[in-house]
C-alpha cells in the first residue's frame, strides 16, 4: 500500500496533512527518509514519524466504562460514546458492539471488527452479560425462581437468567442485585423486573462474555483490549 494510506489509516494525519510531513523529512523507513507519498509499504513495515514508530493495525478494540447520559451510537444529536475517545483514538469505522441505554453505565466494547461484533451479538452464541443493579422493591426468592424459569414478556419469553441478591434494605425497600442474561433485547433487564412488579433504579454492565469491567477504569475512561482478551473474545 502507499505510505500515505498506511499513515492516514493509523490516524497520524490526513493524506492532505501528510504532504507537509513528507516535505519536511519527518517520515522514514529503515533509516531512510521518505518524501514520496506513493512509496510502497506493507502491514509489516516499520514506519517512523518524528522518530516515533508507527505500527500498522487493522482492527481496534476499546473497552469503555460508559457513563450515564451518552448514547451508544456512532452519530447522534446527543453526545455519543465515540465522543469520549481522544482524537488520536477516534476513527470513522469504530462502532459500539450492541447498545447500552442512555442511563445505563458500564462495560461497552468499541471496535471496527464487524465479524467479531456480529458473532458476539448473534442470538445463537448466547453470550453472557452480567449486570449490577439497584432495584426499587424487595427482591425475593420467588423473583429468583421466576427469572430462572424464564419470564414471559409481552413479545418474547426471556431465556433463564441467574438472579443473585446482594443486599436488601427492607426499611428503604431497595435491593442490590446482579443478573446474568444471555440475550440483549431492548430494555430487557428493566422489562424483566417490571414483569415482577419492580423497577430498576440503576443499571451497570460489569461483564460481557470473557470481558470484565476493570475496577480501576473510571466512568468515561477506556483502554485497549489486551491480546489475551481479544483472543478470548474470538474464541467465544
Amino acid at each position: 500500500m502507499r505510505i500515505d494510506r498506511f499513515l492516514s489509516h493509523m490516524n497520524v494525519a490526513s493524506r492532505k496533512e501528510l504532504k507537509s510531513f513528507f516535505k519536511a523529512g519527518r517520515v522514514r523507513v529503515d533509516g531512510t527518509v521518505v518524501k514520496d507519498a506513493k512509496f510502497k509499504v506493507d502491514e509489516a513495515t516499520m514506519v517512523y514519524v518524528d522518530d516515533e514508530p508507527v505500527r500498522y493495525q487493522t482492527y481496534f478494540y476499546w473497552l469503555l466504562n460508559k457513563p450515564a447520559g451518552v448514547v451508544s451510537a456512532t452519530t447522534d444529536s446527543q453526545k455519543t460514546v465515540l465522543d469520549l475517545l481522544k482524537d488520536t483514538d477516534r476513527r470513522d469505522d469504530l462502532f459500539p458492539v450492541g447498545r447500552l441505554d442512555k442511563d445505563t453505565t458500564g462495560l461497552l466494547l468499541l471496535t471496527n471488527n464487524g465479524d467479531l461484533s456480529h458473532a458476539l451479538l448473534s442470538p445463537k452464541k448466547h453470550i453472557s452479560k452480567v449486570y449490577r443493579a439497584t432495584i426499587a422493591g424487595v427482591v425475593t426468592a420467588d423473583d429468583q425462581a421466576q427469572f430462572e424459569a424464564g419470564l414471559v414478556l409481552s413479545d418474547f419469553t426471556a431465556q433463564p437468567a441467574q438472579l443473585d441478591i446482594l443486599n436488601v434494605d427492607t426499611a428503604q425497600q431497595v435491593s442490590q442485585i446482579t443478573i446474568e442474561i444471555h440475550e440483549g433485547k431492548f430494555h430487557q433487564v428493566k422489562r424483566m423486573f417490571h414483569a415482577v412488579g419492580k423497577e430498576v433504579l440503576t443499571l451497570e454492565r460489569i461483564k460481557m462474555g470473557p470481558l470484565e469491567l476493570p475496577d480501576d477504569l473510571k466512568r468515561g475512561q477506556y483502554r485497549a483490549l489486551t491480546e489475551t482478551e481479544v483472543t478470548l473474545l474470538k474464541a467465544n
